[in-house]
């Protein structure tokens, strides 16, 4: 039997926040690659909790009664940690003898009796990364001020939209017809990778970078000095960078060219895609996209409803995202720096 999948509560906040968005359940569960019972499940569990977390559940009946910790821990109290996990192993072989099956339950058992009394430390089974990066999240979202700041982003755009949102009107019994069926293709026929910015009142232009990896050079000079000292300029001396951890972005001679010019960066916490208001334009852009009449069929043809699509887009749309960050900043901080969705 193939191991039971479960997934995070980053998943998890991110799935409510898709059907918050507007995304249907059976959308959701193929974005998350699990059925759609489990997103039914997780959208009831919030409606009526308000809550994404696993319930906790019961674990396994002690090996042991209180009193026969309380015997052993003190018994062994002054000797070394792993001589006193073999002490308790051999006080509790015969039980294991009796029933070979008690092994990992005795086992467990012995952790968890030496862990409450202090006498061993047992390495903990999340990344040592993690608490520090959920207190610079909410270092972070306390010291921001949204007005001046630019936030930026990079996306790709393919030829076939994989947002599922495709509904028609057909007689019954004919659905395997050709007419009612769109073909995709494994070789999604290329994609096209852009750049914007977005701050209160008013957006960048949309880049589209040609063919290439993007560098430390190009980011300098395709979208620092054309685009983002430009607007420096016009927001004035409290104007704020925000970009990303990638690694063009962070290249030497970026930091030496924002330090010529006098721009300041603000400092993303990493792997924080919930809290960058841009994320939510790059859905509404593809969908707006994909929703052309006709639907690009060439990559030209991507590339300009792309810029058309840009060009037309509604101040309020992009406001309302960045005013949105302090409510992001509250929820944020009250899961002490977890996802959130959005």
């Amino acid at each position: 039997m193939s191991q039971r999948r479960r997934l995070p509560n980053s998943l998890r906040w991110r799935a409510v926040g898709w059907m918050e968005m507007g995304l249907s359940q059976a959308d959701v569960a193929r974005r998350l690659n699990v059925s759609r019972s489990v997103v039914q499940r997780l959208w009831d569990q919030y409606q009526s909790e308000d809550s994404v977390s696993r319930r906790p559940v019961p674990g396994r009946p002690r090996a042991t009664t209180p009193a026969e910790d309380r015997f052993q821990l003190f018994r062994h109290e002054g000797e070394e940690p792993l001589l006193c996990r073999s002490s308790l192993q051999t006080t509790f072989k015969h039980q294991e003898e009796e029933s070979p099956l008690l092994r990992c339950e005795i086992v467990f058992t012995m952790q968890v009796c030496m862990q409450e009394d202090q006498l061993c430390a047992f390495p903990q089974r999340t990344t040592a990364k993690e608490p520090l990066m959920l207190g610079k999240r909410t270092c972070f979202l306390e010291q921001q001020q949204w007005a001046s700041v630019l936030f930026t982003d990079e996306s790709r755009f393919t030829m076939e939209s994989d947002s599922g949102r495709l509904l028609i009107w057909r007689e019954q019994r004919t659905r395997y017809h050709q007419s009612n069926t769109v073909e995709r293709h494994s070789y999604r026929g290329g994609g096209i990778l852009v750049w914007a910015g977005i701050s209160l009142g008013g957006h960048t232009d949309l880049h589209v970078f040609h063919g290439g990896t993007v560098t430390g050079l190009r980011y300098r000079d395709e979208i620092l000095d054309p685009y983002v000292r430009p607007y420096a300029a016009a927001i004035g001396n409290d104007f704020i960078l925000m970009d990303d951890n990638t690694r063009p972005h962070r290249a030497g001679i970026v930091e030496k060219y924002l330090e010529d010019h006098g721009l300041e960066r603000m400092e993303w916490p990493a792997r924080s895609p919930d809290l960058n208001p841009i994320e939510h334009l790059w859905d509404y852009l593809g969908r707006e996209v994909a929703a052309l009449n006709p639907p690009p069929r060439s990559l030209h043809e991507l590339k300009q409803g792309l810029l058309c699509v840009w060009s037309s887009l509604p101040i309020p749309v992009s406001d309302n995202l960045i005013n949105s960050m302090g409510n992001r900043c509250r929820q944020c901080i009250q899961v002490r720096g977890g996802h959130i969705p959005y």
